[in-house]
């Protein structure tokens, strides 16, 4: 059997096969403040003040805007607080904890094996923990937190291997863009993916995040870093136990094996209006940027934005007709940053900080862009009016937008790294 196969097996209580239709038991229903709302208000109006199947297998996250910017965005937020006070859900992360999926990882939620839904579209990025995590709309949340499973389709699995190694500044952001322009958006449309090579065996949860957070890009429906010894030790530290991880069988059946070689593979950008539309740094430097970001549910973690800072370090300031933003995931990355010296760093350099949560993602707050605006971003998508009508956003690592930033135009980081 596949990983995902595994899961749904387990899950459901029964042997599975691709295609399959089956339902599986929920370990964790999770919503934000951003459909999350919704999803309160649906329930309440069909089942009124019946409580939810399990209350601890219930959580909210507030990341959408970290503090609300609006009276309306203000109002939901205050519909879910008082949702989690009445149903006595103690899991809620109020606007000052950061990206949801960050934060459950980092609270120990997340387990090898685990079936999580929330009201999120990249909820599959917990892939690079081993779990089962998908995006949910609102009529499949309210009939969660009222029978406590759902129905899935088994997806079939592709196993993608690669072969060959690269280096820094080369980041897992550059192996993701290159991976993603290699495959496109047809192929993994409703399938799981594997991940196997020397490079991912070496993957730290940073890492296997970013990958795992793109699968939404391509429209698969989740993407698996297996479970290494790394990412084992962090799961550990959190849940105060060790967990089995889930490993695919040496016969599981594939509907495709697909190689792909990264043997020296440079910085990759991905130009407007597609993640896939990827080139080289190399082709595309000299491009003018307004705006710069470092952030995301892909790119938020410590080791993404002491990347950023290692190339701030070097390079100096940031151009004066750029504009850097900021983000770390969460409350935790925020006190690491801080504690290494990050923030002087950042600060020294121009960049504004803000607070934790998904910032530029979220389209209106801490920096949408005009029109002729044009964006490098460490974030997951660049489509047409994402972040503003007439504007333009490329992809690339931190370390790439890091050294636009300085240089006011797309750069090489290696240029500032050696």
């Amino acid at each position: 059997m596949t990983i995902i196969e595994k899961i749904l097996s387990t899950g459901s209580g029964k042997a599975v096969k691709p295609n399959d239709r089956v339902w599986a038991g929920i370990d964790l229903a999770v919503i934000r403040d951003f459909g999350g709302p919704n999803v309160v208000i649906e329930y309440e109006k069909t089942f009124g003040e019946r409580p939810v199947w399990d209350p601890s297998r219930v959580a909210l996250t507030f990341d959408y805007q970290a503090p609300a910017k609006v009276s309306d965005v203000a109002n939901n937020q205050r519909i879910c607080r008082e949702f989690a006070k009445k149903q006595g859900i103690q899991k809620l992360f109020d606007v000052n904890a950061g990206i949801g999926q960050h934060v459950l990882l980092e609270h120990g939620l997340i387990r090898p094996g685990s079936i999580v839904v929330g009201t999120d579209s990249h909820m599959n990025l917990l892939g690079a923990a081993g779990c089962f995590a998908t995006g949910v709309g609102t009529t499949d949340m309210v009939a969660t937190w009222y029978a406590g499973r759902l129905w899935f389709k088994v997806p079939e699995t592709i196993k993608v291997n690669f072969k060959g190694k690269y280096s820094f500044p080369t980041t897992a952001k550059d192996l993701t863009l290159y991976f993603i322009s290699r495959i496109g958006p047809d192929k993994p449309n409703y399938k799981s993916l594997e991940f196997y090579g020397d490079v991912i065996n070496g993957f730290q949860l940073h890492d296997a995040i970013t990958l795992a957070s793109m699968i939404t890009e391509i429209n698969g429906k989740i993407g698996f870093v297996p479970t290494n010894h790394q990412i084992s030790e962090f799961l550990k530290s959190r849940m105060g136990e060790a967990s089995e991880p889930v490993l695919a069988d040496a016969d599981a059946t594939y509907s495709e094996s697909i190689e792909i070689d990264i043997h020296d593979l440079p910085p990759q950008v991905a130009c407007p209006h597609a993640p896939g539309n990827v080139r080289p740094v190399s082709q595309v430097k000299g491009t003018h940027i307004d705006f710069a970001f470092v952030g995301s549910c892909t790119n938020g973690r410590y080791e993404d934005l002491s990347e950023a800072a290692a190339v701030l370090k070097a390079g100096g300031r940031v151009h004066p007709s750029v504009q850097l933003t900021i983000v770390p995931a969460t409350i935790e990355v925020a006190r690491k940053c801080l504690k290494a010296g990050h923030y002087e760093t950042f600060l020294e350099a121009g960049a504004i900080v803000t607070n934790p949560g998904c910032s530029l993602c979220t389209t209106g707050h801490h920096g949408v862009l005009g029109k002729g605006d044009v964006l490098i971003s460490t974030s997951n998508r660049n489509f047409l009016g994402k972040l503003g009508k007439g504007s333009q956003v490329y992809l690339a690592s931190p370390a790439t937008v890091a050294a636009s930033a300085v240089k006011g135009e797309i750069a090489d980081p290696g240029e500032f790294l050696r």
